[in-house]
């Protein structure tokens, strides 16, 4: 068991700027290393900045390369709510990512399977994870690795709890199927050479709790990070109970 790197800050800007210090750190020492950054509510403060950072200058996202930490399976870039389509307007578009430097689930396929080997294979290819930004579900769930999951999986396809699935709405303004969900695994959350965690809000106490307090287990997947060797949590004070 590793010692977690926790930091409670007063608020959502202050911890997204506590995130976006130790990615441009991270970034300017690894400037073409593979990078993966959670969509959702919560990482968009520290996407957003490093955007900014990269059009002033500080860093040069181009150079880095992306690979997509999970998407809705039967969604793909063009509908609105996707991971892809979250990505593509707070990061890979307004930074001018080249669409070569970043790899994403093509989550329509018919070969669904091919697509997580696919995922495995471009991490493979750049020597696994430089870092990955996650956010945490009030589930628990690390990208769409649910409550039950095995520790030992790399990409992987999932059946998602209800309350994924019920969560998830708000990133739509129709209704779409959102019972299936193709995700990176545990294994490359553990593999990566950095894992940061951000969370805010009372809604996210629950899961901040069991990875603080309590010991690994997937009921909770976020209590993984614990066997993490360098994961840094970013939290805000209305997360930490």
């Amino acid at each position: 068991m590793n010692a977690l790197n926790l930091t409670v800050l007063a608020d959502y800007e202050m911890m997204s700027d506590a995130a976006t210090d130790l990615v441009i750190g991270t970034l300017k020492k690894a400037p073409e290393g593979l990078y993966c950054f959670a969509g959702g509510d919560t990482p968009v403060g520290t996407l957003r900045r490093l955007v900014a950072a990269h059009k002033n200058g500080e860093i040069d996202l181009q150079k880095a390369y992306f690979v997509e930490l999970d998407e809705w399976v039967g969604l793909d870039g063009a509908d609105k709510g996707s991971c892809l389509n979250y990505l593509e307007t707070e990061l890979f578009g307004p930074a001018e990512i080249d669409a070569a430097h970043y790899h994403y689930f093509q989550a329509k396929s018919v070969d669904l399977e091919g697509e997580c080997q696919a995922a495995n294979e471009f991490i493979e290819m750049h020597g696994g994870l430089e870092l990955i930004l996650l956010g945490v579900g009030v589930n628990g769930h690390l990208g769409f690795n649910e409550p039950g999951v095995s520790f030992e999986n790399y990409a992987h396809l999932i059946d998602l709890d209800s309350t994924t699935q019920d969560v998830g709405q708000k990133y739509f303004t129709k209704e779409v199927d959102r019972t299936k969900g193709i995700t990176l695994g545990i294994k490359h959350i553990l593999e990566a050479k950095t894992a940061i965690l951000v969370a805010n809000g009372e809604k996210k106490q629950a899961a901040i709790t069991h990875l603080l307090e309590e010991k690994v287990t997937d009921n909770w997947p976020v209590t993984i990070l614990r066997k993490h060797e360098n994961a840094h949590i970013f939290i805000d004070e209305n997360a930490f109970a």
